[in-house]
């Protein structure tokens, strides 16, 4: 049996209940965080990959991927408002499948973390090389700003990124509320230059052939996509903030949703539009696959005028269609915006480790928190440099791929574990539940299994592979070494040395201290 070695819910709860909130959050406030958490990473790193594997008909990848989304966001709010505390999809699954389901969990949120962490700072990588090469009028070599999958030796400037970033974590060094604002502005502000500017000079002939790989495509291009909406658990993890959040939540969650796919769809319009976006096909008229080497010598063969090939594909359009220098700013916007995003992904990852290795299931060293910086040092190095290798030697769409392999297994353990929960304690207290649960949670879960044999077989292997290991590495070390194992009850978010968050995500977030900012 699986469900075994269950984290008492009870003990979470009380924990929960000593940082409660106060409920301030309505509809409009909830689809406004969800706006500028989902919009901007993806649609800037992965506009290409979804044309290379969808054609025009990523325009429907974005609803597939989306709806997906917002069945499954439902199923993660009702969890998120009943046990509002550390270590997201990790903990709800400890309180609710036990621990080995937990740990499964826990190390496939390292791919949704640490390897997108690494696909953002790629994207950040192929803006900021196209910005100098077409502001300095340099042409910088392949070999030092691709990984060897697509004909170069590393890419400098992703790992630079990724490091630089490691050692902001370790200094604890905060951004505001508002500059963070600020750069989800600038992310919003960006795109919407994108659509006004691209719009208008839409060639509907580009759009045919709709479907040039058929749906396999079409639900190809939705599960690497699926990155562009990673951050809607946001607004789930928003519950215990929010007024009446039976009516609210789901307004917040489907309202931000249904908006940003709509945002999504206009600057996916605009790109296949006004410049095409046909994919690179090979000689049985099959596409070629975004990450291979078969890819990237036929991007080098073709004229240097094609989108799927692009690195930035947003600056790349605008130069393209008359507008050299406003395309020269939008990479300049992702190169402030993205940053920000590498750093919330890779503190998302410190605190899952953080918490695991509270529970036991990791070395204790690994939760170690700097007595200078009150941060937890060792498990953010340990992370910076897999991200900066991970960025360093792979290409954005393999990586965004692996990243969404993980998300996908989460966020259906989580849809399942809210089913089970409701049939074991019908009763227990729920600030916020799924409408129609019994038919949105088995959606919710279909939906993710759906993506998740969309990704490409050698994705799949990969995560098959990394949950084998992952097991062994329980059976070897957590097992017998959890808390739960010693027979101990230990909530970790009760304990005054938690490290502090660097951005608050929630105008009333808790301080460090316990107390609301």
């Amino acid at each position: 049996m699986i469900f075994w070695r269950v984290k008492p819910l009870d003990a979470i709860l009380a924990t929960a209940e000593k940082k409660s909130l106060h409920r301030s959050l309505g509809a409009f406030q909830l689809t406004m965080l969800g706006i500028g958490a989902v919009i901007g990473t993806g649609i800037f790193v992965l506009t290409a990959e979804a044309a290379q594997k969808a054609g025009p008909g990523m325009i429907l990848s974005f609803v597939i991927a989306g709806f997906v989304c917002a069945v499954a966001a439902l199923c993660y709010a009702e969890m998120a408002a009943m046990v509002p505390v550390s270590g997201s999809a990790y903990t709800y699954s400890y309180a609710v499948m036990g621990e080995l389901v937990a740990w499964i969990v826990g190390w496939a949120l390292i791919l949704e973390y640490a390897v997108a962490a690494g696909a953002v700072s790629v994207g950040w990588s192929g803006y900021i090389v196209g910005l100098i090469e077409n502001v300095a009028g340099i042409d910088i070599p392949d070999a030092w700003v691709l990984g060897p999958l697509n004909g170069g030796i590393i890419n400098i400037p992703a790992m630079f990124v990724a490091l630089v970033i490691t050692w902001l974590l370790v200094l604890g060094t905060k951004e505001s509320a508002f500059v963070n604002a600020i750069l989800v502005a600038i992310k919003i502000v960006a795109l919407t230059v994108f659509v006004i500017l691209s719009i208008p000079v839409m060639n509907m002939e580009n759009f045919q052939p709709f479907a040039p790989l058929g749906m396999g495509g079409i639900s190809a291009a939705a599960a690497s996509i699926f990155f562009a909406y990673v951050g809607f658990d946001a607004v789930s993890t928003a519950a215990e903030e929010t007024k009446n959040p039976q009516r609210n939540m789901p307004i917040g969650l489907i309202g931000s949703l249904a908006i940003c796919t709509l945002f999504y769809m206009l600057v996916a319009s605009g790109v296949i539009g006004s410049v095409g976006a046909q994919p690179l096909l090979d000689a049985n008229g099959a596409g070629f696959s975004p990450g291979s080497a078969e890819f990237a010598a036929a991007c080098k063969a073709s004229p240097d005028s094609y989108v799927v090939c692009s690195r930035e594909a947003l600056a790349w359009t605008l130069r393209e269609i008359g507008w050299r220098q406003i395309g020269n700013l939008i990479g300049l916007a992702a190169g402030f915006a993205l940053p920000s995003v590498i750093l919330m992904m890779m503190f998302g990852q410190t605190r899952i480790f953080f918490v695991m290795s509270r529970d036991g299931l990791l070395p204790a060293s690994l939760s170690k928190v700097h007595p200078k910086y009150r941060t937890p040092h060792v498990i953010t190095i340990i992370t910076g440099i897999f991200v900066a290798l991970f960025s360093a030697l792979f290409p954005v769409g393999v990586l965004a791929d692996i990243s969404n392999s993980g998300t996908l297994f989460a966020f259906a353990a989580v849809a399942l574990g809210v089913l089970i929960l409701r049939s074991r304690e019908p009763g227990r207290a729920r600030p916020f539940r799924t409408p129609a649960v019994w038919f949105v949670s088995p959606l919710a879960a279909a939906g993710c299994v759906y993506l998740f044999f969309s990704l490409s077989r050698e994705t799949q292997l990969m995560f098959f592979g990394w949950a084998a290991i992952g097991l062994v590495v329980y059976y070897l070390y957590g097992y017998r070494r959890s808390q739960l194992a010693h027979g101990v009850i230990e909530v970790p978010e009760e304990e005054a040395d938690i490290p502090p968050v660097p951005v608050p995500p929630l105008p009333h977030a808790p301080t460090p201290g316990g107390k609301q900012a």
